[in-house]
This record gives structure tokens, C-alpha cells and sequence, in this order.
């Protein structure tokens, strides 16, 4: 984006999206990537970062690129809102997809239905 373009989206929101692991927010880039802005008014820039805080519960010594960082920058507050709400949609549909999909969540779910089983089956 060069300066006059950049002069002319004046209007600017960042987003920053923590993902408990690399792998999902990477996963959440790609699938948010391919749709493109409609307006050639609206501009937005998607890439991973890593925090800018550690919690407590992190490894401090694993420092991997957790949050997704969408920057928007429009002409005017209205094209903003417009092209966040759609966005906000559409990352809704990916983490909805990511919890139903997830492998992770699958081999917990079933680590969890074995055991209960196992508990259930001993002492029945």
C-alpha cells in the first residue's frame, strides 16, 4: 500500500485474536485469507504474532506465534464497520468449524469416553 492510498484509509482498527496454539491460529489465517475485501476502499493486512504477554500457564521458554492479527484500514467509519461485522462472521464460522473439526478435541472427547467407560464397566 503506498502513501497516497494509505493517506486515503485514514480510518484504522487492529485486531489481535489469541488461539491456544501456533497450528489454530495458523489454521485460521488460511481460511480467513482467501476471502477478500469487496471494496477496493477497504484495506486488510492478516498475519500471526507471537503475545505480548506471557500467562503464567505458558512454557516461558516455548515462545510460538499464538494471535492473529487483522488490521483493517478504511475511507470512512461506516466501510470500517461494515467490512469488521463481516469479518467477525466469518470468524465465528471458523473457530465454530475448529470446535466440532478439531482432531485435538476428538482424542480428548475419546480419552474421556474410554475412561468414563472403563470407570463404568469395573464397577457395574
Amino acid at each position: 500500500m503506498d502513501a497516497i492510498t494509505c493517506a486515503k484509509l485514514s480510518k484504522a482498527l487492529t485486531i489481535d485474536l489469541p488461539f491456544p496454539n501456533a497450528r489454530l491460529a495458523t489454521i485460521a489465517l488460511r481460511a480467513l485469507h482467501v476471502d477478500e475485501e469487496l471494496s477496493p476502499l477497504v484495506h486488510r493486512s492478516l498475519s500471526i504474532i507471537s503475545p505480548s504477554f506471557q500467562s503464567p500457564m505458558m512454557n516461558s521458554s516455548i515462545s510460538e506465534d499464538t494471535v492473529l492479527r487483522a488490521e483493517y484500514r478504511a475511507t470512512t467509519n461506516r466501510l470500517l464497520r461494515v467490512a469488521i461485522n463481516g469479518f467477525m462472521e466469518s470468524l465465528g464460522v471458523v473457530i465454530g468449524v475448529m470446535e466440532e473439526l478439531d482432531v485435538e478435541v476428538f482424542e480428548s472427547n475419546s480419552k474421556k469416553n474410554i475412561t468414563a467407560k472403563n470407570v463404568h464397566s469395573n464397577h457395574g
